[in-house]
């Protein structure tokens, strides 16, 4: 029975989460977050650690301790070692201080694929088919037919404005964020930028239902570390959109829940070696 009356976003395994989620102790987790030292009015410390894990994960060689540099202290690289960073970048800072309606998900993926997709295709829904291929060539799953990525964004987006209009409780926000993130990767609608854009929608849904301590979620990391973890998870729905199995998507969504319960250490102990 959906509960919450959504049209895509699957909430049969909530009450699953929630038993095997601590409440009480994710709670705690997530109260103690706090920023970094190295932040200012300029520069977001944990902006740069999603910004770089989250680009890691789709293949950028940058190192966190580089971008770091560069950011913070303004030492200079080649443009084109952190202008893809910048750029995502940008992107989580204009999400800090906008709502995830329709429009600003849009800009959100211009901002983030400038670098990535022509200029024609950032913040538009791809007209073509999708294809998520392994490192050897192989299809690792085939994406939302063109002809109805519309129409499935259009449900998303109804669903996260029915969501952020209710009040959710920490287990609820955890367990909508993360299905979010995974129905978007699973919908892939734009040529390309997709895992960015679902890792950062992720958190900026639970940014507007916890506060801005969602913001200094290592949860871009935690993907990295666990990577194989994360695309296997996300592999376990099936290989087809429209055979995909929701069912089984509860190993996916106990990782964001992770990240803050079994995550490694605070990056904010990095200025004590740096």
């Amino acid at each position: 029975m959906n509960t919450y009356q959504l049209q895509i976003v699957y909430d049969d395994l909530l009450q699953q989460f929630k038993d095997k989620v601590d409440a009480n102790l994710l709670a705690a987790k997530f109260s103690a977050l706090e920023d970094a030292e190295l932040s200012n009015e300029n520069f977001s410390f944990y902006t740069s650690v999603a910004s770089v894990y989250s680009s890691k994960i789709e293949g950028e060689s940058i190192e966190l301790d580089s971008y770091v540099k560069h950011k913070r202290f303004g030492i200079e690289f080649q443009p084109d070692y952190t202008k893809k960073i910048d750029d995502l970048y940008l992107a989580y800072q204009f999400a800090k201080d906008n709502k995830s309606t329709r429009k600003n998900i849009s800009t959100a993926h211009a901002i983030l694929a400038k670098h990535i997709v022509s200029k024609n295709w950032q913040g538009r829904f791809r007209n073509q088919n999708m294809y998520v291929t392994t490192d050897d060539g192989r299809i690792e799953y085939v994406a939302a037919s063109p002809f109805i990525v519309n129409t499935e964004m259009e449900k998303l987006y109804n669903d996260i404005e029915a969501l952020l209009d209710q009040q959710l409780d920490i287990q609820e926000a955890f367990y909508f964020a993360a299905m979010i993130h995974l129905v978007f990767v699973k919908i892939h609608p734009w040529n390309d930028g997709n895992g960015r854009s679902g890792r950062l929608l992720e958190k900026w849904f639970l940014a507007q239902h916890l506060g801005p301590k969602a913001w200094f979620l290592q949860s871009e990391k935690y993907y990295y570390m666990h990577h194989q973890e994360y695309y296997r998870n996300i592999r376990l729905l099936g290989l087809e959109y429209d055979e995909l199995d929701y069912s089984k998507a509860l190993p996916f969504i106990e990782m964001l829940s992770k990240a803050v319960i079994d995550g490694d250490a605070p990056d904010y102990l990095y200025r004590q070696s740096h």
